[in-house]
């Protein structure tokens, strides 16, 4: 029968049905056996499936199924990251629920999951809108809570006054609401927070332990987290004696220090400025800062905006008044929310002070006697040199007066030696109505009371009307938000906040491992057994934000006493984009390919084996429709093979009987098993695994059969196998079918073990050497395998043909490259 579109899809249904029925795929634990967990970052449901999830989806499968011939117990789920303002936004758009929008999307999205035939354990799918999984964001919430780990502060957002509502950084667009065009302002409100700075320790110095993590995923946590040592240095508001702390990793330049810049939201300002000169136009100025984005404020491609308020600070080393500014690259969340500016050793500084006219004085020379002079600088020093200005520490290098300079400042009491985060504590607070419901109860007798466990989970209500406007959905619905006190019984509002969708993403591979339980977040025998993920595949847009906060949680678990493990996930892979024409694939672009329009055509295994051929994971993957058709050829090229020329024998090949050809077939065989278990299990080298196979298919189709023959008919048929075998992984489904077809005795080849080769099969009888000449080639020569220098100096230079290129000059050099080259130097 033809490897036809009718005949695939046939099989691809059977197949599908069959592992359904068998639950081949059903994972339990299992103390006897080693476990794996592979797990993909899970996807927010927003219907159709694409290429990038294909490609992500793909690699995890061949992972997963190749692990589990391999003897593993694997776990591989699946579910729905579901909550969020897209569904909202599409529930505005399509006139219908966020809840009923969801669940469609996620009914479509299994569909097509099911139909790429994907090893998932469907008994484990979960959806983080479900109540039975967000009442336990809740309970974790609540737990946090108690540890003073959750807390309300006031802080800005973006805000539509016209919509009254937040928005998110990607929701404002020219300084506008997306939806109405109105201008956005930042507003301060009271929002919950999570304190994962209390763990900024752990979360760094654990990242010594993700040795199969990339380096660049490595770099961009430690980036964020961002651990600076430096010194806090004490200038003073000369009016009042105020002390204004500055944080700065460079003491050297202390006595460079020319003014002070502070944010516009700094806590001294306000005083500052009141009842001055400048008051009002300041204040302008702030509230035209404020209104920016932060992201805007630091790029560096942006010109630095700034005004003087009119007061001076003074410098603790050497008592001088400098002028304070307030400027918009000055940032309360990083550092103190005040600098030091030396213009002469800080560019941005540097720029900054040319542009308002402010002074400038070099404290560091790239040698000694350099008498480098401010009028002559063109831009700011920011190298290695001598301290010159600097009273007692003139002729120090500034290495070395880091410390110097740090030491005397904290003796005498003029700052301390000190560490400052670049990591905040995480806002999760989000006015929005599709998100889990913050479970705190505001009492005017009682305060903030938290919602009893045994009344969790705290439920959306489903009688909501998402317009985008008027404020969070949750404040407008009164019987959702009066309430009773827990505490005593009075009249209460809960809390109309949801919370953060990365919350539900931080700790969902735990609740994989026991997804039905009713009685607590996860079984710990279940979680430690399964945990940590022992590969975790996804975009590097994620690397930050996604995977710090699930370390978070790992963290705290861990200290609730509910694991016994650090990380959760011990390899990560970060996969390439899809890229068509260049570009990204996207829907504004119009350059998106429909993976349904290319299984109804070729079918789901041909898409698998082209994403996996096409690039390495790593890497960008160009889209090609012709890559498709050529592995749909392969394919067909192996089904041919296998229905053409495998027939029934029995295996009992004699090693003594095999002749060169034999050899020759089971070299390649032993070979292909040695290449695609190395490439799989040694960095996911998909696309040379594939390769080989092909060799290997190329080897078994122009090896000969007399008819007859059995032993030689035993030889094809093991290669033809080896094929199906090894390829099975990363086409599962045409190689059920020939596995069956070949007389496989396993009801599925996924129950097949993995083979093994046989290393002496590896070894050949005899190798072609090249002989060369003073680099050219003069002769080639079949030797035994593993000959000597020796053997093979005597055979080559007895040659007739090699004696007459030689012309009897003599041999300086005889150079052996065994069983490839032989060089020859005269």
């Amino acid at each position: 029968m033809p490897y036809t579109t009718h005949e695939i899809h046939r099989i691809e249904e059977k197949w599908q049905k069959i592992w359904r029925e068998k639950k081949i795929f059903s994972a339990a634990m299992d103390s006897n056996k080693k476990k794996y967990y592979v797990l993909e970052m899970f996807p927010y449901p927003s219907g159709k499936i694409h290429m990038g999830h294909v490609r992500n989806y793909t690699i995890a499968d061949v992972i997963a199924r190749f692990r589990m011939m391999q003897g593993r117990n694997v776990l591989h789920p699946m579910g729905y990251d579901a909550f969020g303002q897209p569904a909202e936004n599409a529930a505005i758009k399509h006139k219908t629920g966020p809840a009923k929008w969801t669940y469609g999307c996620i009914d479509q999205m299994r569909a097509e999951l099911k139909r790429m035939g994907f090893s998932y354990d469907w008994d484990r799918e979960l959806a983080t809108c479900d109540p039975e999984y967000y009442r336990w964001n809740q309970w974790i919430f609540l737990k946090m809570y108690e540890r003073g780990l959750a807390y309300k502060k006031a802080s800005p957002v973006n805000w539509c006054e016209s919509c009254q509502t937040t928005l998110a950084n990607e929701e404002v667009v020219n300084d506008a609401c997306w939806r109405c065009k109105a201008p956005v302002v930042q507003k301060n409100l009271e929002q919950w927070y999570l304190k994962i700075t209390h763990y900024a320790e752990p979360l760094l110095e654990d990242l010594k332990k993700l040795a199969n993590w990339p380096s660049r995923v490595v770099a961009m946590q430690e980036n964020w987290i961002g651990k600076s040592h430096g010194v806090n240095i004490f200038f003073f508001w000369k009016k009042t004696g105020e002390r204004i702390t500055v944080f700065t990793t460079r003491a050297d330049t202390i006595f460079g220090a020319t003014y002070v810049v502070l944010a516009p939201e700094h806590p001294l300002v306000d005083k500052m400025i009141a009842g001055t000169p400048g008051e009002k136009e300041i204040r302008v100025f702030i509230e035209k800062v404020t209104n920016e984005s932060k992201s805007l404020r630091v790029t560096g491609d942006k010109k630095k905006e700034g005004i003087f308020t009119g007061q001076y600070a003074v410098n603790p080393v050497n008592g001088e008044e400098i002028p304070i500014w307030i400027a918009d690259y000055v940032l309360m969340e990083y550092g103190t929310g005040a600098i030091m500016a030396v213009p002469t050793h800080d560019q941005r500084d540097f720029l900054f002070a040319k542009e308002h006219k402010l002074p400038m004085r070099i404290v560091i020379q790239d040698h000694p006697n350099s008498n480098a002079k401010v009028s002559d600088l063109k831009e700011a020093y920011e190298g290695q040199g001598v301290l010159v200005n600097s009273k007692q520490f003139d002729g120090t290098d500034n290495e070395s007066a880091k410390t110097k300079i740090a030491q005397w400042m904290t003796q005498n009491k003029m700052g301390e030696v000190t560490a400052h985060w670049r990591l905040r504590d995480w806002l999760i607070s989000r006015q929005r109505y599709w998100g889990t419901p913050i479970p705190i109860i505001y009492c005017p007798k009682c305060g903030a009371v938290p919602v009893p466990e045994k009344d969790l989970p705290v439920e959306l209500p489903s009688n909501i009307q998402i317009t985008g406007k008027g404020g969070s959905p949750l404040a407008q619905c009164e019987e959702f938000v009066n309430t009773n006190c827990p505490n005593c019984n009075g009249k209460a509002k809960r809390e109309t906040d949801t919370m953060a969708t990365f919350f539900d993403s931080s700790w969902y591979y735990l609740r994989f491992c026991s997804p039905r339980n009713d009685r607590k977040i996860f079984d710990e025998k279940e979680v430690n057994y399964w945990m940590p993920v022992d590969q975790y595949i996804g975009g590097i847009e994620h690397a930050i934000l996604h995977l710090l906060y699930s370390r978070f949680f790992m963290k705290f678990f861990k200290d609730l006493g509910l694991v016994n493990f650090d990380e959760p996930f011990a390899r990560l892979l970060t996969q390439g984009m899809v890229l068509k024409d260049g570009e990204v694939m996207s829907k504004s672009r119009g350059n998106t390919v429909d993976p349904d329009e290319i299984i109804g055509r070729y079918g789901a295994d041909p898409l698998r084996l082209c994403i996996l051929f096409a690039a390495p994971p790593e890497d960008q993957l160009e889209w090609s429709n012709g890559a498709v058709d050529g592995s749909w050829k392969f394919l067909n090229r192996i089904w041919n093979l296998a229905e053409q020329r495998f027939a029934p024998v029995e295996d009992n090949i004699s090693a003594a009987d095999s002749d060169q050809e034999d050899k020759d077939l089971e070299r390649e065989r032993n070979a292909a098993i040695k290449k695609v278990t190395e490439d799989i299990s040694e960095g996911y080298k998909f696309n040379t695994a594939v390769s080989t196979l092909m060799i290997l298919m190329n080897a078994a189709d122009k090896y000969k059969v007399v008819t007859g023959n059995t032993a030689k008919q035993a030889l094809l048929n093991r290669a033809i196998r080896t094929v199906i075998v090894l390829l099975a992984p990363f086409t599962p489904h045409i190689c059920e079918e020939l596995w069956e077809k070949t007389g496989g005795n396993e009801k599925s080849v996924m129950n097949v073990s993995w083979p093994s080769f046989d290393a002496r099969a590896l070894e050949r009888d005899s190798v072609q050497v090249v002989a060369q000449i003073n680099g050219k080639l003069r002769g080639k020569f079949q030797v035994a395998s593993g000959s000597s220098e020796e053997e093979v100096r005597e055979i080559v230079l007895a040659d007739a043909r090699i004696q007459e290129f030689i012309s009897g000059k003599p041999v300086k050099r005889f150079i052996y490259i065994a069983d490839k080259v032989a060089n020859i130097v005269i």
